[in-house]
């Protein structure tokens, strides 16, 4: 499948549009993340727990999202976009979102 973030694919013509596909997730925080981060906040530097978190949070929603798009009969999916909001404290969502559609 491919899955781009401009509105067309190079040398391909879409010949249908599906709709939106989606793919999220929610992840929390955990103590042990946590505590290495509190040490690293100290000295300062990046905070490697949490981007590899963020990380698998958008590899899922991405996954998630490809598997919508061929549940619609989608081939491709164009216009790809990302966003995360805040659940409650310590916890996030991840959302992957773009239009689905039928190249050739």
């Amino acid at each position: 499948m491919i899955i781009t973030n401009t509105p067309t694919v190079p040398g391909k013509e879409i010949i249908e549009v599906h709709g939106l596909a989606r793919g999220n997730t929610v992840r929390a925080r955990n103590i042990g993340r946590d505590i290495f981060a509190g040490l690293k906040n100290i000295v300062g530097g990046e905070i490697s727990e949490y981007t590899k978190l963020q990380a698998d949070s958008r590899e899922q929603a991405l996954k998630r999202l490809e598997e919508d798009a061929i549940r619609i009969g989608a081939n491709a999916v164009v216009n790809l976009r990302f966003t995360t909001t805040m659940v409650m404290q310590g916890c996030s969502e991840m959302l992957a979102y773009g239009t689905a559609v039928t190249i050739k």
